[in-house]
């Protein structure tokens, strides 16, 4: 890491609808077009003073759109290391799962610049759509821990979903 790196603590969503499909935002890096693109649930940064869960609720407004959720406990923890933006990361994330009754359209409302160069697009995978396909998701582990979130079983205590491997 450089002397550069943004340490921080972030939160992230993993929303879900009514029908169980999970809704995943394209991405790819304006820095860096080699890396293709990929799927990842809504979040960043907590600010000062803010908790976790209130922080997954505002950055999935600014960056779907979307206030009609009912934010749930954080499911998982993970520490992610990239860069991005040319900039490097070195954070610390609590995923929350939220659920809200229809997949509604994306439509965001405040991101930041480098956000809206990333963002291409969104999708609500079902989740055989999602478990069938071979596209790059964030978090890496998703598929693996995605199936009891969607069946309703959530962990009594976060789970750490920490990847170590490339993608």
């Amino acid at each position: 890491m450089s002397p550069f790196t943004l340490r921080r603590t972030a939160a992230r969503i993993v929303l879900l609808d009514a029908r169980g499909h999970v809704l995943l935002l394209e991405a790819s890096d304006p820095a860096d077009p080699s890396k293709g693109r990929w799927w990842e649930i809504p979040g960043g940064g907590i600010d000062h003073n803010e908790s976790s869960a209130e922080a997954a609720r505002r950055e999935l407004y600014e960056e779907t759109g979307i206030a009609d959720v009912e934010i749930g406990p954080c499911v998982w923890v993970q520490h992610a290391r990239f860069r991005f933006g040319g900039f490097e990361f070195d954070q610390f994330e609590h995923v929350h799962v939220a659920w809200t009754r229809s997949a509604h359209e994306v439509r965001p409302a405040g991101l930041e610049l480098l956000e809206a160069a990333a963002f291409k697009g969104h999708h609500w995978w079902g989740l055989d759509e999602l478990l069938s396909s071979e596209v790059k998701v964030l978090p890496h582990r998703l598929r693996e821990f995605l199936p009891d979130l969607v069946a309703g079983s959530l962990p009594p205590e976060p789970i750490d979903i920490t990847h170590t491997g490339g993608w």
